[in-house]
């Protein structure tokens, strides 16, 4: 006999889970109503399990979930079963579900969340489904919770393509008494396709704004003003540059000792020598160019398919793809680091390999314990932190020195096009504007001024109700950083060698980083004036992972800039006579 019970609860539980993956139904088949999280509405991430509040649970046998994603566990996703009877196209009538016998400590859980504007979270067939604790009276003496979950749940055929919640049923909280919990469910045909039915959640009005297609062709009109710019100012200077040094060519010795010599011709014995800390820098560029591949290869993936209609999809998707481009890592890296004639090849394959997931993991660690303090449902479990460490050095690090050996044997040789002169050269006093940490602060305010806006609708989908879908609006913004953070470190980069300066590896790197700086003071001023978040909790999240993304993409545009300024002093240097 139970034995016969075991494999009936575990039909049931295959059942159940199977018809949420196909999302199709057979009429009085069993429809699971998950309930997942409860927490202040102006604090998205404070989030915690539905059931910590004093709700009842209704009657039917409980059914387990497991994280099925390694984004659903990292995002804290915590689905408990409702308990509610709910069969495909069965309507159910107003029924008492369960009681909660309200003592005083419960009742002040109830009053504490309605006072702090609690939002609750359901999924039915994936679709979510919200709805709000209670709500206090005008002089906020007395206060309501709601009762009563009417669901109206619309089907497409044999499957569900529409999910309402009205909540009525509202019950004063007085201490010492005993609130039935009750909800109805209305089946009704939907015209809605299934392909379509998650469209009700995204906000077009929003996203596709004037404003935002006004910013777009504004950073449009700024490429194309940077780059004119660029090929005006540097190709006309430096056809001039190229006509001075042939005639210098052509002088004897004595005049061109008395001549006035100045320019980036004297640098060229100086301009390819390593630059300083060889092994951070190559580590840097290395994971910059990571991140980028990876940016590149999920916007290309959230194009395609709808990555927001499946939970933690998309950071699921973030973390398979920064694993397999992990050669690219080592090859930018290490390939960087053999022509800087770097020896400790495998100390910078494990600072490249873990500078990023360190980062992540560090401040993720940080914000678990206050998680964990507060019982919040985003509380990383164990084996979640367990499952990541795995990655790293099983999948991240492996990839890593792959992409190392091939980056040092194919292109790790340097072919400077001009010598390294043994003594290094002094470098000139120069005016104070053209110094590096100038060059450097400066740098950032174009790059920053081509993304702001799209800043403030990444920021308020990830931190508000909203739901990114426009990645075609993502990916122009992606290439047109990357173009103009080219052109302006190419322009730093020409001014700080015309100085005389040759130190451009790591001002070229720090003047495309310095954006970062910008994004991360916007995300102070986005914090203080348009939103409402609260608490330790929510605040030391929110800055911890903004100062993680500003590094992120401080990272990647440095990697970008470099990379760019590289070829371009490549460049300049392989068309001019040297003796």
């Amino acid at each position: 006999m139970e034995l016969h019970r075991l494999l009936l609860c575990a039909a049931l539980l295959l059942r159940a889970r199977a018809d949420e993956h196909e999302h199709t139904y057979q009429d009085k088949e069993e429809v699971v109503l998950w309930m997942n999280t409860v927490g202040p509405y102006h604090n998205r991430q404070e989030t915690y399990k539905y059931f910590s509040l004093p709700f009842c649970v209704g009657s039917k046998k409980s059914i387990s979930h497991y994280h099925e994603t390694l984004g659903e566990a990292l995002q804290g996703v915590e689905l408990e079963f409702s308990g509610l009877d709910i069969k495909f196209k069965d309507d159910v009538m107003q029924t008492t579900y369960c009681e909660i016998d309200l003592d005083k400590v419960k009742r002040d859980a109830f009053v504490y969340a309605i006072k702090n504007h609690y939002w609750y979270q359901m999924y039915i067939d994936d679709l979510p489904i919200w709805g709000i604790v209670g709500e206090a009276d005008e002089n906020g003496e007395d206060y309501y919770l709601w009762t009563y979950k009417k669901l109206e749940i619309g089907f497409n055929g044999n499957r569900i393509v529409d999910v309402n919640l009205t909540s009525e049923g509202k019950v004063k909280l007085v201490p010492n008494t005993k609130i039935q919990m009750s909800y109805s469910v209305k089946w009704k045909k939907s015209d809605v396709k299934f392909e379509d039915r998650f469209d009700k959640y995204l906000d077009p009005s929003f996203f596709q704004h004037r404003i935002h297609w006004f910013s777009i062709f504004n950073s449009f009109m700024m490429v194309i003003f940077l780059v004119g710019l660029v090929s005006m100012i540097l190709m006309r200077t430096l056809r001039k540059d190229y006509a001075r040094y042939s005639k210098e060519e052509e002088m004897d010795d004595m005049d061109r000792d008395l001549g006035d010599e100045y320019g980036w011709k004297q640098v060229h014995g100086d301009v390819f020598r390593p630059s300083s800390h060889p092994l951070i820098f190559s580590s840097l560029i290395g994971s910059g160019c990571q991140i980028f591949a990876v940016s590149f290869i999920v916007i290309i993936v959230a194009m395609i398919e709808d990555l927001y209609t499946e939970r933690g999809s998309m950071l699921s998707t973030a973390i398979f793809v920064y694993a397999a481009t992990s050669p690219v890592n080592g090859y930018f890296g290490g390939s960087l680091y053999a022509r800087q004639g770097g020896r400790r090849w495998i100390k910078q394959m494990f600072i490249g390999a873990f500078l990023i997931p360190a980062m992540v993991c560090g401040t993720a660690f940080f914000i678990n314990f206050i998680a964990i303090y507060y019982h919040a449902s985003r509380a990383i479990p164990f084996g979640t932190m367990v499952a990541v460490c795995c990655i790293c050095f099983f999948v991240i690090l492996p990839l890593n020195l792959v992409g190392t050996i091939l980056g040092r044997n194919l292109s790790g040789q340097p072919n400077f096009p001009c010598r390294v002169n043994a003594v290094p050269r002094p470098i000139p006093e120069k005016k104070w504007f053209m110094e590096p940490a100038v060059i450097v602060c400066l740098g950032g305010i174009l790059p920053f001024g081509s993304i702001f806006i799209e800043m403030y609708f990444i920021f308020t989908s990830f931190w508000a109700y909203k739901i990114y879908y426009v990645y075609g609006f993502m990916m122009l913004v992606l290439v047109i950083l990357c173009i103009v953070t080219v052109c302006v470190t190419i322009v730093c980069t020409y001014f700080l060698l015309n100085a005389e300066d040759y130190r451009w590896q790591w001002t070229s790197f720090l003047s495309a980083a310095s954006t970062a700086i910008y994004v991360y003071m916007y995300s102070f001023y986005y914090y203080f004036f348009k939103t409402k978040m609260y608490g330790l909790f929510q605040t030391s999240f929110y800055f911890g992972y903004m100062a993680v993304f500003s590094t992120a993409l401080g990272i990647m545009c440095g990697a970008i800039g470099y990379m760019g300024t590289s070829a371009f002093v490549r460049k300049i240097y392989t068309n001019v006579k040297i003796d």
